[in-house]
């Protein structure tokens, strides 16, 4: 029988590569997108779905399970990203960070799982990022909002394991998808005691999304954890500097770390 996956965000980026990869691999796929009526390319069918409204999100699954009788894979890979100092990001954007990156996520999660109990079976990927490890400058909304998701499926994979449900997690490195032109940029302000040390690593993290690896990467890697029987419980993929960096943060204290991180982006 052909599974059936669900992903959030599958219009663009590491979604619409997983999704095709998998659709190419056989699977049943529905992928979802907040304006699914702009996009005319996809190879497999995009369903209206907002992550930071429980309506929407409730009405996407609802419509999976009418249309293919079950939901066997949720990748739960909607997200976007948010830049600045912490001082100078307005408050409702940290909030929709929150909504879009761990709020959406759990819905989700909550909106499926009646479903996979009664199959006795499920898989669950949630897709965080290597910045949830650590507290990154600049990026501490960000790290902070897939830091927390990753905590959750620590907590919610012990809850469902007896219902035969499986929860991962799998942290992506810098990939070259359009994440950078859809996060939210807290502006440059001239004169700000961060306009200085901010506009420096701004340029960088753009350089590092630029230059980052095929999202096909990704697509593999979820593959392959989909043929899993027993799928660990955190995943990390990308360059082996930005794997390594996790590795690092366990084993040195944390002044030394800093000070790495600092150097890094030259602060």
């Amino acid at each position: 029988m052909e599974k059936v996956v669900f992903i959030t965000g599958g219009s663009s980026g590491i979604g619409k590569s997983i999704g095709e990869y998998l659709y190419h691999k056989g699977f049943v796929v529905y992928g979802t997108s907040r304006n699914p009526e702009r996009i005319t390319t996809s190879i497999f069918p995009l369903i209206a779905l907002d992550v930071r409204e429980v309506q929407s999100i409730q009405k996407a699954v609802a419509e999976v399970i009418s249309k293919a009788g079950r939901i066997d894979i949720v990748i739960n890979n909607a997200g976007v990203g948010i830049t600045g100092p912490i001082e100078e990001i307005p408050t409702e954007e940290i909030k929709n960070n929150f909504e879009t990156n761990l709020f959406g996520p759990i819905e989700v999660m909550k909106a499926v799982l009646p479903q996979m109990r009664a199959q006795q079976s499920g898989l669950i990927i949630n897709i965080t990022s290597i910045a949830g490890y650590m507290g990154l400058p600049y990026r501490g909304i960000y790290s902070a909002s897939k830091g927390a998701l990753e905590l959750i499926t620590e907590a919610l994979r012990m809850e469902v394991k007896s219902f035969g449900i499986q929860i991962t997690n799998v942290a992506p490195g810098d990939f070259a998808t359009n994440i950078a032109a859809g996060r939210f940029h807290a502006p440059l302000i001239k004169g700000s005691a961060y306009e200085i040390p901010y506009g420096t690593t701004l340029k960088m993290m753009d350089s590092h999304v630029d230059s980052g690896s095929n999202p096909d990467q990704m697509a593999a890697a979820i593959w392959a954890i989909i043929q899993n029987p027993s799928p660990k419980i955190h995943y990390k993929v990308g360059a082996f500097m930005q794997k390594f960096s996790i590795v690092l943060k366990r084993i040195l204290p944390d002044t030394v770390y800093e000070k790495i991180l600092m150097n890094h982006y030259k602060l």
